[in-house]
């Protein structure tokens, strides 16, 4: 079969998943992108430009996948002629409909964000099949829609969320996870290190990090931390204030960019805590517990999915009090922390197993 994977977003884990499908599924999977930069232009107009990319292919597809970052609509009516035939699916990685919006975002002030939710709903509506992430995604984009819906005057549509809802589906993310297996190292030894490696974003709630950094500290208990995630133009203060308060135990303070060395932090680290307020489902968690980092996640989002029932006493944490004693008790306890291992949790998103699962999902779609 061949497929036509489209994504206008380019970069980051959209970028990761699109070449992992490519490189393990046993179907002839290609490739049509935009550089991943400007994502609301992409959203406005990049399907303008892929629709123009599309038609000089000499490619025929027998399915076309889109990720949210597109307006499937406009793509579709630009490419009718050739595309009138061919399935669409759309993958959910977030929407803009439960996406915590910037206060800083002068978009939001000028009801401009409503636009970006409506291209979300309106590519569902088109596509042929719906897929999300997580569970806990595809619930939220139901809830949400609802409500964004009533929201207009007249004319609110509200049968077309059954609509939607009745081709959706939940399809975990496939990860590459494997690529971090020529990193692995006995460096787990010495401090305790505790790992952030998610992007330097106000949704992924890094005061609540240092937070709990500063009860560890107040406490007199010897820890050090990595700092290795993506930062942007906007940097949170958080950070800084953090590097200037706990000083040398901050060992590792910006973005590394070079694969090799970012695996071998994820596999010095010990302890993971998570206190992102937005996650659809969190690469960056996925790779630290492949790399036997101990995690620490919030009993919200799509986090309790991912750890089985009998497990998440000791992995999920209730708030933040049950957080600052779950670290206080791995960094006290980081011996036997070190033998723990939450691998497992996360293995069944290597490629190696999603891919026959996505290849049999898009078989039956057609």
């Amino acid at each position: 079969m061949n497929i036509l994977l489209i994504e206008p977003y380019f970069t980051g884990s959209h970028a990761m998943w699109a070449e992992g499908y490519k490189k393990y599924s046993n179907h002839n999977v290609e490739i049509l992108s935009l550089k991943g930069q400007f994502w609301k232009w992409r959203m406005h107009g990049g399907a303008v430009t892929l629709a123009k990319m599309f038609l000089a292919l000499s490619f025929t597809p027998d399915l076309i996948i889109v990720s949210d970052m597109i307006d499937l609509t406009i793509f579709q009516a630009l490419t009718r002629k050739a595309t009138h035939h061919i399935p669409f699916a759309v993958y959910f990685h977030e929407n803009q409909l439960a996406y915590p919006w910037s206060v800083t975002d002068g978009d939001v002030e000028k009801k401009r964000d409503m636009h970006y939710s409506f291209i979300n709903y309106s590519s569902a509506l088109a596509a042929d099949m719906v897929c999300f992430n997580s569970q806990f995604h595809m619930d939220i984009f139901f809830v949400e829609l609802k409500s964004f819906l009533k929201g207009f005057p007249d004319y609110n549509e509200p049968e077309s969320v059954d609509i939607i809802k009745a081709k959706s589906s939940v399809l975990a993310l496939g990860l590459d996870l494997a690529c971090f297996d020529a990193f692995k190292s006995s460096e787990k030894n010495g401090k305790p290190l505790i790992l952030w490696n998610h992007r330097w974003e106000y949704d992924k709630n890094p005061g609540a990090f240092f937070r709990a950094l500063y009860k560890l500290e107040e406490k007199g208990l010897d820890f050090e931390a990595a700092i290795v995630g993506e930062n942007f133009n906007r940097k949170p203060d958080e950070f800084f204030k953090a590097r200037e308060r706990l000083g040398e135990k901050i060992i590792q303070f910006g973005y590394v960019a070079d694969f090799a060395e970012y695996a071998k932090w994820l596999w010095r680290a010990d302890i993971i805590p998570v206190t992102s307020n937005q996650d659809f489902f969190s690469v960056s968690f996925a790779q630290a517990v492949y790399c036997d980092c101990y995690p620490l996640l919030p009993d919200r989002l799509a986090f309790p999915e991912h750890i089985p029932v009998e497990h998440r006493g000791e992995f999920i944490y209730r708030d933040d009090d049950d957080l600052d004693a779950k670290l206080e008790g791995s960094v006290k306890d980081i011996d036997n922390i070190r033998k723990r291992g939450a691998s497992v949790f996360v293995e069944k998103y290597k490629w190696e197993h999603m891919a026959p699962v996505y290849d049999k999902f898009f078989e039956n779609m057609l």
